[in-house]
């Protein structure tokens, strides 16, 4: 058999071992703050992934909702007078031609729930008009109305193969319906 060696460790190893000892809880503990820290930040990370990929849709969605306007068929362009400081901000488009106009007012149904409308620029006559038929429809007492090519149309109440579609030239074309 071999000697068996004292186990008895001399005082100074000891000393360095506790050194040691502290040396690495105090390193352990700086890698689990760091840790700490870097998961802190990957679950950062993680939400702004996600409220990026949530802008990139809702960006992707507004983009198809936009309007495609050819600076080539615009013949002016201008802001309108506000008469209050409350007024939204309001631009008069002069188009080259008629079939642009209409290409653009069509595509006006695309920003439907944006703050953004497209009208046919009326008389004051037709303005009028349109609006009483807008509150003949608030009312119930009509189906619908718009505006095509600055006239005014209505489409009456009814099942849709006896609803009609009629064109509105003044008010007692609409006093009927009240």
């Amino acid at each position: 058999m071999p000697p068996k060696k004292n186990p008895m460790v001399a005082p100074e190893e000891v000393d360095d071992i506790k050194k040691a000892l502290e040396f690495l809880s105090e390193e352990v503990s700086a890698v689990s703050r760091q840790q700490k820290t870097i998961m802190g930040i990957v679950e950062e990370v993680k939400a702004l992934r996600l409220q990026n990929s949530e802008k990139d849709r809702r960006i992707v969605l507004l983009e198809n909702r936009g309007i495609e306007l050819d600076i080539n068929n615009i013949e002016a362009c201008h802001p309108l007078l506000r008469r209050l400081k409350t007024d939204k901000p309001a631009l008069i488009i002069r188009f080259a031609n008629r079939k642009s106009k209409t290409a653009r007012l069509k595509q006006g149904r695309r920003l439907k729930g944006t703050n953004v409308y497209l009208n046919d620029h009326l008389t004051k006559k037709n303005a009028e008009i349109a609006r009483k038929a807008r509150f003949l429809r608030n009312q119930k007492k009509i189906h619908s109305t718009w505006t095509t090519n600055c006239k005014i149309f209505i489409k009456l109440n009814g099942p849709p193969e006896e609803s009609k579609v009629l064109a509105i030239r003044n008010m007692e074309d609409l006093e009927k319906f009240q």
